[in-house]
């Protein structure tokens, strides 16, 4: 099993959605493509904003996007 679940992602991602608004991420795909295109940037040399350890850089970019370092924003911004 996956940690943390594509759901508590979403909700992580979605917590500053005020109500009404559209969520950021209302897919699966949505999350697999922004973690995916950061743990890219990791490989190529970016520096990973969580203690990375002997991580791969996937779950690096996954641990990045829970604890809040990274934000997903919309075409429009």
């Amino acid at each position: 099993m996956i940690h943390p679940s594509y759901t508590d992602l979403m909700e992580v991602v979605n917590s500053d959605v005020e109500p009404g608004e559209q969520p950021v991420v209302q897919s699966r795909y949505s999350i697999v493509m922004a973690t995916s295109k950061r743990a890219r940037q990791i490989v190529s040399g970016a520096e990973p904003l969580v203690y990375a350890g002997n991580k791969k850089a996937l779950s690096v970019a996954v641990d990045e996007l829970y604890q809040g370092k990274v934000k997903i924003v919309g075409d429009d911004e």
